[in-house]
């Protein structure tokens, strides 16, 4: 079978046999064993169970890590499939989208699932957890793979290997393919009894699979609903079921049936409906004055704000456009993070004293010089550009910060209209395996960096971790905040990102950290069929990571 040499963090080497596995290497590697969840070889997470072909870097992946977090949710998201299929065999397990420290779910059996039902599911994952069951990875022949997913009713897992039709398909299992498989999405435990920590909990017409959040796996975080994102993300649901696109394979359905035009049309009409409602929504209050747009990194803040103009021009309005971005107060006043770096995302960068007073003369019919900033040097100056509010004019902002009431505390309440914004996709890989939103903004950043910034993908990949702290802290506790929440995610996307993401996060290196992201927004994408940005509108909003657009940035 032949040697492989593999190195492990601490520069000590050993010679072992090639496709050795995970799980026979812990005894030799150094640090604490505990709670090790898989490995990582050259930068690639692999399954304890993975054997290990050629020499490599080896280093433990921990449960109270980012990654350990992540494959301990799939992992218990595996458990409750299983538990369902057992259960309920005939009616399919959904899986939806994020809440808080959860995924809800749903069964589509045509009625509400019962506190019976998510106590027996809770019970029955609880003794799959107890029994310490392993979960294998392996490849299996094509058709192995089609008998069994239809054993397990695994319908739209099915309809995926129409599209991804490989001689040899991975699966993860339990113990035995006939107990329980699906589709290899992406690392999973070698075995369930590390998976104590999770609750079901009752909500809408289906339930919540709650888990702990990364640091601490022994405790399920307080829940804080979040009822206004939830109620679009259904409306979008109910809407993918209308139009008969609810998961990856049907999409490629379309796309391999020449229907990707009319699709896209139907999304992008769909959008500007719901932008046109907000629009409206703005006009019936009758006295906004301000219109603050926020939402997380590559939510499409900036076409947002042109898509929202044309279509309060459509109604009479005049709107002007304020850029907080002008507002940074400067290098010397900004507050720096705990690595003493300049926190470019935190309230008090921004000249909120100024901000106020503009606002305030505007409103009272002041004319005000704008600011502006300037990147390179780091300072503020006045711009020597003026505004004043004529008659139906109406104000447009966006920024990070538009939900917090902090931004504009000079400003009526009644004057404020506040949107926000979530590319929050209704489709799925399959049943039980969601596409999740952070994933889709990533993968427009890493494009849109790379198109317009000249950042390589593992440099977007490295910043990511703050960007998301920076949401958790300045974005996400005000989303209850807004007034009207736009979903700015359009179905088609993905298979037009993929086009221009695969050869940037093919070029991110074996020995770059950013590498273990990078091989698994790959596979990811490799669950779609492309789709040419040439189908692409010149005001859709992928236009603002792609290039292209009729609007100027």
């Amino acid at each position: 079978m032949g040697k492989i040499t593999l190195t492990f963090t601490n520069d000590k080497s050993i010679t072992v046999e090639a496709r050795i596995r995970g799980r026979e290497l812990l005894s030799q590697m150094p640090g604490e064993k505990k709670d090790v969840v898989a490995i990582k070889v050259d930068n690639e997470i692999l399954s304890l169970c993975r054997p290990i072909k050629v020499s490599s870097r080896v280093e433990p992946v921990y449960l109270n890590t980012k990654e350990g977090a992540a494959i301990y949710r799939r992992s218990l998201c595996f458990v409750l499939a299983a538990a369902a299929n057992k259960l309920f065999p005939g009616v399919r397990l959904l899986v939806g989208h994020s809440l808080g420290y959860g995924y809800y779910y749903t069964l589509e059996s045509g009625k509400p699932v019962t506190e019976a039902q998510i106590s027996s599911l809770q019970d029955e994952m609880k003794k799959i957890i107890e029994k310490n069951v392993a979960i294998l990875t392996k490849h299996i022949s094509y058709d192995e793979a089609v008998s069994a997913l239809k054993k397990f009713g695994l319908t739209e897992s099915l309809k995926q290997l129409e599209f991804v039709a490989k001689r040899e398909i991975l699966v993860n299992y339990f113990d035995d393919v006939n107990a329980f498989c699906d589709l290899y999405f992406d690392t999973l435990v070698e075995s369930t009894g590390c998976l104590k920590t999770f609750e079901l909990k009752p909500y809408g017409e289906g339930f919540l699979l709650r888990f702990p959040k990364h640091g601490d796996h022994s405790v399920v975080p307080e829940f804080k609903d979040n009822p206004k994102i939830f109620e679009i993300y259904q409306n979008y649901k109910k809407w993918g079921k209308m139009v008969h696109v609810t998961s990856v394979a049907s999409l490629n359905a379309l796309t391999a049936k020449k229907k990707t035009n009319d699709f896209i049309d139907i999304c992008e009409t769909f959008q500007a409906q719901n932008y046109a409602k907000v629009a409206q929504q703005i006009r019936d209050r009758g006295n906004v004055k301000v219109v603050l747009i926020a939402g997380p990194s590559s939510s499409g803040k900036t076409t947002s704000a042109y898509k929202m103009s044309l279509h309060l021009r459509a109604l009479g309005y005049n709107p002007k456009v304020i850029s907080l971005d002008d507002y940074y107060a400067g290098h010397d006043k900004t507050p720096r993070d705990e690595n003493g770096n300049l926190d470019f995302e935190c309230l008090e960068a921004l000249n909120v004293d100024m901000l106020n007073q503009n606002l305030v003369d505007l409103f009272d019919g002041k004319e005000i010089e704008l600011p502006a900033y300037n990147f390179d040097c780091g300072q503020s100056y006045m711009s020597g550009k003026f505004m004043k509010l004529e008659e139906n004019d109406i104000l447009i902002m966006e920024g990070i910060h538009g939900l917090n009431d902090k931004l504009t505390p000079l400003v009526k309440p009644e004057y404020k209209f506040k949107i926000y914004l979530s590319a929050l996709t209704q489709l799925n890989l399959d049943d039980h395996n969601r596409v999740p939103t952070s994933d889709n903004r990533l993968i427009r950043r890493i494009v849109r960096d790379a198109n317009f910034r000249g950042k390589p993908a593992a440099g977007t990949i490295a910043m990511w971790d703050s960007v998301q702290k920076g949401e958790q802290l300045h974005i996400f506790p005000f989303q209850n905040n807004a007034d009207a929440v736009l979903n700015t995610a359009l179905d088609y996307e993905l298979p037009v990102l993929k086009v221009y993401a695969e050869p940037m996060l093919r070029a991110v290196k074996p020995s770059q950290k950013e590498y273990t992201e990078a091989v698994r927004l790959l596979s990811f994408l490799e669950n779609f069929s492309p789709i040419p940005a040439d189908y692409v509108p010149k005001q859709s909003i992928i236009r603002e990571f792609i290039g292209g657009s009729s609007f100027k940035y």
